[in-house]
């Protein structure tokens, strides 16, 4: 027992933050307001490929920040296509220049990779770029990069290490396939890409990939971003179908050979059926796999600690401070069973934790009635119920879902896409039809949810949404007007704007 009496106090930090990504960095700037001695320890273990990136996290290089930009890119695609119809002329081929796209997404992270270095800095956080280990109590092993290894100490840990890409496991997935851990930073356009999974990664990086021209084809084990609300999951397939994305429904890849090296080369992705023993065959230049991501918890040591962990999941459950079983460590953001893996949680968890650990706080990180969008090439956003939970949670006799499809009068002079955009909110009848679920297809999802969640978060009944005036022509408005319900089976197509 040496180990506990050489690791209790004094300790060299007063907090350790394993994990540099958006959560352990809100978490350690707050803890170091209070005067804290903090360390953050962050460290990327290459992918398969070898990629690998800077602090800040999955969202800032892998995750929303250049999947954002490159959506941000196809959407400027649909708009050089309309403008034509609304008088501009221009007779050059219009082409798409992936490498200087890249270029611009990495130097923009670049900026804040080094702003986030820079904010550590002046919050007097010590930043460690390596990869942290519990080894006894209240002592950790950091490892770097030359494979050095530093001991810590410290009173109390937060766990913030995140998720990770999962493979198929099946032969030349990890040789041959890439992920979203690499796609962001691919040096080369990917040309024909048949992206693996129905997550709302896999539908946005086939969405964008084929709003820049690409050939893209989804494969899809079962249904579409499961967790989601199914009516809103299917219409998106639908809409990107109908933009030229293929589905390739209920197959899973069996094996992935290389036919021709190159950047892109040539794949043959060989298929089985998920319901019979029927196999498939093409070929593609690249293998995008979205299925799924694993938490970062296995190889840190916390079994060392008996820390408890999901065994099936890999996450780790904690009490409604976010507390593992082991009193002086905690977890947020993406590793947290049972909770949402959304950025914005993560920073809101992390910083309400230090206030809560220094500052004399009691105030929780509240998990419920979160916003979120899908940045599909039509946006979804959405926020409480899904209608199937919703029904589930409360009967259907205590439901009303009050639905419309709208056209946002900029695809009226292109003539495009009319009866794809649609707004429902999901009433509870028994709370003088307080709305308890939220969903938009739309343009600009995310900003219409934004305002919308602020006011479910206040209680907002659909009343008090009838009540509230309009602004016009907007796709928002659409919420201020809706009458027909589910239930009554009315006719809510738009035959005009």
């Amino acid at each position: 027992m040496n180990e506990v009496n050489e690791t209790e106090g004094p300790y060299d930090y007063d907090l350790i933050v394993i994990g540099g990504g958006s959560g352990g960095l809100a978490a350690s700037k707050e803890a170091a307001k209070y005067g804290k001695k903090v360390l953050v320890l962050d460290y990327v273990t290459p992918t398969p490929l070898g990629t690998t990136w800077g602090l800040g996290g999955t969202c800032v290089n892998v995750g929303c920040i250049p999947k954002k930009l490159m959506h941000q890119a196809a959407l400027l695609h649909q708009s050089l296509q309309d403008a034509r119809q609304f008088g501009w002329t221009f007779e050059e081929q219009v082409h798409h220049d992936w490498a200087k796209m890249k270029e611009a997404i990495h130097n923009y992270i670049g900026s804040l990779n080094w702003g986030y270095r820079v904010a550590l800095r002046d919050n007097d956080v010590t930043y460690v770029n390596a990869y942290g280990e519990f080894v006894g109590p209240h002592k950790i092993k950091a490892t770097n990069k030359k494979g050095k290894e530093t001991f810590y100490t410290a009173k109390t840990f937060i766990v913030a290490t995140g998720e990770r890409p999962r493979y198929l496991g099946v032969p030349g997935d990890k040789e041959h396939c890439i992920t979203s851990d690499d796609l962001f930073s691919l040096p080369y356009c990917p040309g024909k890409t048949l992206v693996v999974g129905a997550s709302y990664v896999a539908l946005e990086c086939a969405g964008f990939l084929a709003g820049l021209g690409l050939d893209v084809t989804v494969m899809v084990r079962s249904i579409l971003l499961r967790g989601f609300d199914q009516q809103m999951a299917n219409q998106i397939g639908d809409h990107m179908e109908s933009h030229g994305v293929k589905l390739i429904r209920q197959f899973v890849p069996s094996k992935i050979e290389q036919i021709e090296p190159g950047a892109p080369g040539k794949l043959k992705v060989t298929a089985q059926s998920a319901s019979s023993s029927e196999t498939i065959e093409e070929e593609y230049n690249t293998v995008l796999l979205a299925v799924g991501r694993d938490a970062c918890t296995k190889n840190i040591g916390l079994e060392k600690l008996g820390v408890k962990v999901n065994e099936k999941s890999g996450k780790i459950p904690v009490n409604e401070v976010e507390q593992t079983n082991v009193p002086y460590i905690y977890a947020i953001g993406d590793i947290l069973d049972g909770k949402l893996q959304l950025t914005p949680v993560a920073i809101q968890a992390g910083r309400l934790l230090a206030r809560r650990l220094y500052g004399g706080s009691a105030v929780k990180c509240d998990y419920v009635n979160v916003p979120t969008t899908v940045f599909t090439p039509l946006e979804y956003g959405a926020c409480g119920y899904s209608e199937e939970r919703a029904l589930e949670t409360y009967g259907k006799e205590n439901v009303e879902v009050y639905h419309g499809y709208f056209w946002p009068l900029e695809w009226t002079i292109p003539s495009r896409d009319n009866n794809q955009c649609y707004a429902k909110v999901i009433c509870n009848k028994q709370d003088h039809n307080r709305v308890i679920g939220f969903h938009v297809l739309s343009p600009n999802a995310g900003e219409i949810t934004q305002g919308f969640a602020a006011a479910i978060k206040c209680g907002m009944t659909k009343e008090q949404l009838d009540s509230t005036i309009g602004i016009h022509p907007v796709c928002a408005e659409i919420f201020t007007t809706l009458s027909i319900t589910k239930q009554s089976g009315g006719n809510v197509q738009q035959s005009a704007c």
